[in-house]
């Protein structure tokens, strides 16, 4: 505008304000008596407010730690923080998961059994049937989602594994991410499981790379991340209460622990597992934790005895063991942190805390020999013990990625049979807990023997904080609590059971809890024999299961099995379990390969890929699904002279791809997990300038593991080839993700270093084809 239109307009604007004042000093009077007439006190949206008095919540949860591990439970592991708590709480002999990872989870956070939220199995292996889905509903809200809405701050640290795989990618949605749970704040993993030393860290819903600190080690991070949080919460409302969920990564596999915590244990289970389990058994009489009377279930037929091993199995093995109990004493200290940060922040003594060691028994999942890589049961590796043992040194370290043997699991379950999966046996399901509240529990140190189920822990918390369990959440009807608040158990150690029923089923080992007794079938296969291409048994089904009987309130270890001279109380408990599994989605009985068509999925139906700029971390289900199928990379590139970096990868170092170039030369390495490594190079470097580079691999046939050529082009021009002795045939990474322009994580071989990886040319498109 210009600067005669700018004053005429100022002069219309006076104008009209004069002739207008009269009137305007009627309106503004008018107004001023009608405020008077109907004013209020100022008030504002009001924020939900805690009861009086409400406790915080510090909920915590270990993974695969069976019930005699820990020194609290009569174990041989060093756990002085569980213990310390023990001794101020409550310890719990009688408390039971669901024998796997995800439904104990969803359980514990819902209140209600697994199946009754859709998640019958672990997210990596849903099934389209009701109960099995791995979609947790809108109706089943989480005790965070809860006390959120009743005036607490929530936030959860360490492991996830509650959201389905298709949901895991940056589109969402973020409904059953933690943060879709209630949890105004996370920060760790979402998978099964992940490396300790390089993690796969996502912080509320966006993935970020671990800390830059010399020795990082997961278990610690998470520990400095939650203190923090909790100085945070404190500083900012100090009347506020809060829940934290606090699930540490150990120890799941991978067991891995820095050098000083493994050097702790160095000879200390040279004496094998007999002895191990005998002495956890003897101790756990002693400290009046198991009845005087009790028998030692024996060993199972398919595993070996100790003394039957040669020198050099004993060895590999003892190491294996030392590694698991580091990593599990090591999450005990970074534990202890965070518990001690309460104490001199003021908060302890009225912070009930939760802490139950293990989401299930000792994983057997290693199978005989254990192994050195997780991934070689999920890809198809066949790991033999040489390998193992070549890898001595480096267990419990970052370069490995080791489980320890089946017999190891079932010492650690003592004094029960079995292991992680069997939901029909106590090894499977029973596992240490204890509560502590020092301004509510009095009686600290002494046992609980109520039967109780992780569904109880949810309505314990909300009755604890005097929440009630809300009809609807956010105008959603909500579903009945399965679980039974154990509050009365506090000051009353002799009260009979609230619970009378407790229906079990995982990875089709089933069996029904009533009034004392147990019944329960036998594992119609070994919980190693469940990987990729393994026999699935699929013609044994539940009308041919073997069942078993116990009275556990005279046979507390389940060591004398009725099932024959009881046959009436069988068939009674036989009765209540179908009867039971109707009422609550467990139905039909069924393997995980049975029902899964059609499962949802963002990449699994493309055949084709664009992408147009580097990224990094995207999920394995939003990524190309190479597996069992021949694929063609194309990269439209502009490289400088001696061009260096990865192209695209998916996996590290634990089994994946690479696409990458070093000193100018294009190589492609596919890393099928611990000896099964190919690598395909071009003999000379690619001249800088505009290029399009190829890796084309061609599968002798369509099927899972399937091996095949690998060629590699430069503008169409085949400049080499080789083979691919074969390729994994289950995950491709569930502990990594697929990357453009760089890798993350860890590398796939040794050729380049993360910090290396970055693409120094310039990616135009990068072009992904399936056929």
């Amino acid at each position: 505008m210009n600067r005669p239109s700018q004053i005429l307009a100022a002069l219309l604007a006076t104008s009209t304000l004069v002739c207008s004042s009269a009137g305007f000093a009627q309106v503004a009077a008018d107004t001023v008596g009608r405020t008077v007439e109907t004013t209020h006190a100022p008030r504002w949206p009001s924020e939900p407010a805690a009861p009086r008095g409400a406790p915080n919540v510090l909920l915590i949860m270990t993974d695969d730690v069976g019930y005699g591990v820990t020194s609290a439970y009569g174990g041989p592991v060093d756990t002085p923080n569980f213990e310390a708590l023990a001794k101020q709480g409550l310890r719990y002999t009688r408390f039971n998961t669901t024998a796997l990872c995800s439904p104990t989870r969803a359980s514990l956070l819902t209140g209600r059994l697994p199946q009754n939220v859709n998640m019958g199995n672990v997210t990596n292996l849903p099934t389209g049937y009701d109960g099995y889905t791995t979609v947790i509903p809108k109706s089943a809200a989480t005790v965070a989602e809860t006390l959120k809405e009743a005036g607490y701050n929530t936030a959860m640290f360490g492991k996830g594994h509650i959201t389905p795989e298709w949901e895991m990618s940056p589109a969402g949605p973020f409904d059953r991410w933690p943060t879709g749970l209630g949890f105004e704040y996370f920060y760790g993993f979402l998978s099964a499981d992940t490396s300790l030393w390089n993690p796969n860290l996502v912080e509320n819903e966006k993935p970020v790379e671990q800390p830059d600190q010399p020795g990082y080690h997961f278990e610690r991070d998470i520990a400095d991340h939650a203190i923090g949080w909790l100085q945070r919460h404190k500083a900012s409302a100090p009347d506020k209460p809060f829940f934290m969920y606090y699930a540490s990564g150990a120890a799941h596999t991978p067991h891995q622990a820095p050098q000083e915590w493994l050097d702790k244990y160095k000879g200390k289970f040279d004496q094998g597992w007999d002895k191990v389990r005998e002495a956890t058994f003897r101790r756990q009489k002693a400290m009046g934790l198991i009845p005087k009377d009790s028998v030692l279930s024996p060993r199972p037929a398919s595993l070996p005895a100790w003394n039957s091993l040669d020198a050099e199995h004993r060895k590999v093995y003892a190491r294996l063991m030392e590694a698991y109990a580091a990593t599990v004493a090591y999450a005990d200290h970074e534990t202890g942190r965070l518990i001690q940060s309460l104490k001199d922040s003021g908060q302890y003594d009225n912070t009930m805390i939760v802490y139950i060691e293990g989401d299930n028994g000792s994983s057997a999942e290693g199978g005989l020999d254990g192994l050195a890589f997780e991934q070689s049961a999920i890809t198809g590796h066949k790991e033999t013990f040489a390998e193992l043992a070549s890898h001595y040194d480096e267990i419990g370290g970052p370069y490995v990625y080791n489980h320890f043997n089946a017999a190891w699991a079932w010492a650690m379950n003592s004094p029960y049979p079995w292991w992680k999966q069997i939901a029909s046996q106590a090894g499977g399901t029973r596992n240490g807990m204890v509560v502590s509240w020092p301004a509510r529990i009095r009686d600290g140190g002494t046992f609980r023997g109520q039967y109780a189920h992780v569904s109880d822990v949810a309505p314990t918390i909300l009755e604890a904080a005097g929440v009630k369990a809300p009809e609807t959440v956010q105008g959603v009807k909500q579903q009945p609590i399965d679980g039974i608040s154990l509050a009365y158990s506090f000051a009353a150690p002799k009260a009979p059971s609230a619970r009378r029923t407790q229906i079990y089923e995982m990875m089709e080992n089933f069996g029904i809890y009533h009034d004392g007794w147990m019944a329960g079938t036998l594992p119609k296969r070994m919980a190693w024999e469940v990987g990729v291409g393994e026999d699935r048994k699929l013609g044994v089904g539940p009308e041919n299961r073997k069942w078993t009987l116990f009275n556990l309130d005279r046979d507390f270890t389940t060591a004398n099995d009725l099932a024959a001279k009881n046959p009436a109380k069988l068939k009674e408990l036989q009765d209540l379990f179908w009867k039971e599994a109707a009422a609550n989605n467990i139905l039909p009985i069924h393997d995980y390969s049975q029902g899964a068509e059609g499962r949802p999925t963002l990449g699994g139906n493309r055949t084709e890929f664009t992408y147009l700029a580097p990224l990094s971390h995207l999920n394995e289900d939003a990524a190309p699904h190479t597996i069992g199928k021949s694929f063609t990379i194309d990269a439209d590139v502009d490289l400088p002279a001696g061009a260096q970096g990865v192209l695209v990868t998916q996996g590290g170092r634990f089994g994946g791809y690479a696409f990458y170039l070093k000193d100018g030369v294009p190589v492609f390495h596919y890393n099928a997990v611990g000896t099964d490594q190919f690598a395909i190079r071009a003999a000379e470097p690619v001249t800088a300038g505009h290029h399009t580079l190829t890796a084309a691999f061609q599968a002798d046939k369509q099927e899972l593991g399937s091996g095949g050529t690998l060629t590699i082009s430069i503008d169409g021009k085949p400049v080499s080839s080789g083979r691919i002795g074969r390729t994994i045939r289950g995950w491709m990474s569930h502990t990594e993700g697929f990357d453009v322009g760089m890798d993350t994580i860890t590398p796939v071989n040794g050729d380049y270093t993360i910090a290396s990886s970055r693409f120094s040319g310039t990616l135009r498109k990068l072009e992904f084809k399936l056929k």
